[in-house]
């Protein structure tokens, strides 16, 4: 759910400043009598006018230790994501294979292990007939 408007956290201010009661400032706007009291609550012990920020700023676990992966991946470019986090358990980080593999796709540090895995043709038709073509030789 996001923020209510800084325009209508400011009319409660005002609302506020002006005498009126948060519950008929409530009605008024439309809002929630508790909304408006930790409006009020928030602007008195702070001074802040402005809502918090919501959700999503959670910092990676892997932040500062990009120069270590690339450092790992240079010496030993055949290191497996299951070995890298081994490693960084030693360092202290507790990751899961998936979210490294996330980590890592962020820090364009993904790349194939094995050049003769990689695949050899181009993508598209592989040149054989289709199943329609096949169909239309037989009749």
């Amino acid at each position: 759910m996001a923020a209510y408007s800084q325009d209508l956290r400011d009319r409660v201010l005002r609302g506020l400043e002006r005498g009126e009661r948060p519950v008929d400032i409530a009605r008024r706007l439309e809002v929630t009598r508790v909304w408006v009291y930790q409006v009020k609550d928030r602007y008195e012990s702070s001074g802040e006018r402005c809502s918090h920020r919501v959700g999503g700023y959670r910092q990676s676990r892997l932040a500062g230790k990009e120069a270590l992966l690339r450092g790992w991946i240079q010496k030993q470019p055949d290191l497996t994501l299951a070995e890298m986090c081994e490693r960084l358990a030693k360092h202290g980080v507790a990751i899961k294979v998936p979210a490294l593999w996330h980590q890592l796709d962020k820090l364009n540090l993904s790349f194939k292990k094995n050049p003769a895995r990689q695949r050899a043709r181009t993508g598209g038709r592989t040149g054989s007939p289709s199943a329609v073509e096949r169909k239309s030789t037989r009749a």
